[in-house]
């Protein structure tokens, strides 16, 4: 099938994940991406601040509904109920997303491979869900995919261990241009007035290819060919390229907040399989079966490893003695998953007084009673407490008797909102994001970072069309992810929502505000998440606490 040319779009929104100016302008001078740098060229080309936490599943849903994390209700991959958690989808973003305000007022939208978008809820148009959905998403209308001609579509690519060098970057390059052939078609059925494309794969290269020059340059190369398709194809009136964060080299360690509050006293750790489950071992192991691991006949050598723990003979420790040697990964290459799990000590969370939870969430959690179900820290000490720890964090120093952190503050300071109790209590800020934080435990606080490239807080903004005046901008603030949504909404003659935290940035005409109803998110069904995990923990999001 080939794709018609659209006659109606008036902004097209292009979000290439962890994009950042140190990163595209070298691709830009060596003219791997001609058409990125004609955008830049004929228009708008800057930083764009990113929120904090500037992570994928919070950060898009920012972008896409203009208000913070404390208003849409998503701190990072998981959302938690106690001490239990699941993977967030689209009905844990608790607030109307830019193309639900579009259909509101009667304006037509095509959404392709945006993050955090499943299940879609319906709208006049099209949505195809990106990453956190499964490989079989439920789209908007449910043929939508099928509409498309996306026999081969895929979400996630393979990982790095099942597939060569070779084959993996093909891989990158091939779902890129599917993303574009998928939006074209349904823009061909649907001629809507906005489309929203999002490249997934801008940010995956360098989690999976650190380092990986010719990779990147291959990605973004089939990314732009892709972009150049569209923008020929839809012809739209006004462009918009974003990105949710940077990426870039982290030049200083990986720092392991819950042994710094093991060493403290307010974790308490456990071993030999008890305390909570490992969510990286779940992830890999269980749930792409189904199982619940809790409830699963151990191994011989899982039970064997679990006596040694509970006698303090632990994986970390045995880790330790190998290292020295050279046989640390050797061994670890030979040992069942599930035996190192059984072996390794854990974050009692019930038992503790505060704990990372989950890295990507860049916080510390008081086990607060009445809070939690198991809460050991009165409400009465919570100030108390919660002051000895911001003043505990932010004196870290690396060996070199640098701050580990550049900022340490109280969650009401970063963020507003129905949604605040969510939170980490504490949000804490990597100095330049240049080290890398982990919720693991493993007998040292400090140690190189396991992601030598990761994200950073300035992405990318590139503006141009008929409706857009670039030299607005010279006098401006830095934009930053909150204004995206009423920009992209100024520029198709909607006003944004008077709930956005972001403002319509002077690029182009601004548009007072309006009252939109109350977001209503019961209607939308939370799904399986299963397989979802296995792809997060594939990219190390999911790690062991």
């Amino acid at each position: 099938m080939t794709a018609g040319r659209s006659s109606g779009m008036r902004t097209l929104l292009l979000g290439l994940d962890g994009a950042c100016l140190p990163v595209l302008e070298p691709l830009v001078d060596d003219g791997a991406v001609p058409t990125l740098a004609s955008l830049c060229r004929r228009g708008y080309a800057g930083g764009l601040t990113s929120q904090l936490p500037p992570w994928t599943p919070s950060a898009w849903p920012s972008l896409y509904t203009g208000v913070n994390p404390g208003k849409h209700g998503v701190y990072g991959f998981l959302t938690f109920d106690g001490y239990d958690w699941t993977v967030v989808d689209r009905s844990n973003v608790d607030e109307f997303a830019i193309w639900e305000l579009l259909d509101h007022e009667g304006r037509e939208s095509v959404v392709v491979n945006v993050p955090v978008t499943h299940p879609a809820r319906p709208i006049d148009g099209a949505v195809v869900p990106g990453y956190v959905a499964p490989e079989n998403p439920t789209c908007v209308p449910d043929d939508a995919l099928e509409r498309a001609n996306a026999e081969d579509y895929q979400i996630y690519p393979p990982k790095a261990s099942e597939a060569s060098r070779d084959e993996q970057v093909d891989a990158f390059e091939r779902l890129a241009r599917s993303r574009g052939r998928v939006f074209e078609n349904l823009v061909a059925k649907h001629d809507p007035e906005f489309g929203f494309l999002q490249f997934q794969v801008t940010d995956t290269v360098f989690h999976e290819r650190p380092g990986d020059q010719e990779a990147v340059d291959r990605v973004y190369a089939a990314v732009d060919d892709a972009v150049g398709r569209v923008l020929e194809t839809c012809d739209p009136r006004n462009v918009i390229v974003v990105s949710d964060h940077g990426m870039g080299e982290y030049g200083g360690y990986e720092f392991r907040v819950n042994d710094f509050l093991r060493e403290r006293g307010d974790v308490t750790a456990t071993a030999g399989g008890e305390g909570m489950p490992s969510w990286d071992a779940i992830a890999r192991n269980h749930l792409r079966n189904g199982d619940d691991p809790d409830e699963r006949d151990r191994t011989p050598l899982e039970r064997v490893a679990s006596a040694a723990a509970r006698v303090g003979i632990t994986s970390q420790r045995v880790q330790r003695v190998l290292e020295p040697l050279g046989l640390a990964d050797a061994v670890t290459a030979i040992a069942p998953t599930d035996a190192i799990r059984a072996g390794t000590e854990r974050v009692d969370f019930p038992a503790s007084k505060a704990y990372m939870r989950s890295r990507i969430e860049l916080g510390v959690r008081i086990n607060l009673a009445g809070r939690e179900p198991e809460g050991v820290v009165d409400p009465g000490d919570y100030d108390r407490v919660r002051d000895e720890l911001i003043e505990a964090l932010s004196a870290v120093e690396t060996p070199q008797g640098r701050p580990v952190f550049q900022a340490v503050r109280p969650r009401e300071d970063v963020y507003e909102g129905p949604h605040l109790e969510a939170a980490p209590d504490i949000v804490v800020v990597p100095a330049g994001f240049e080290h890398f934080l982990a919720g693991s435990l493993r007998g040292t606080q400090f140690d190189t970072p396991r992601e030598p490239w990761n994200h950073k807080r300035t992405g990318l903004l590139i503006a141009a069309g008929e409706d857009v005046t670039p030299a607005a901008m010279e006098t401006a603030d830095r934009p930053h992810i909150f204004d995206v949504a009423p920009t992209v909404l100024s520029t198709l003659g909607v006003p944004p929502s008077d709930r956005m935290d972001g403002r319509t940035l002077p690029l182009v005409e601004r548009l007072d505000s309006q009252t939109y109803p109350e977001f209503n998110a019961r209607d939308i069904q939370q799904r399986d998440s299963t397989t979802v995990e296995q792809h997060l923990a594939n990219l190390g999001y999911l790690e062991d606490v």
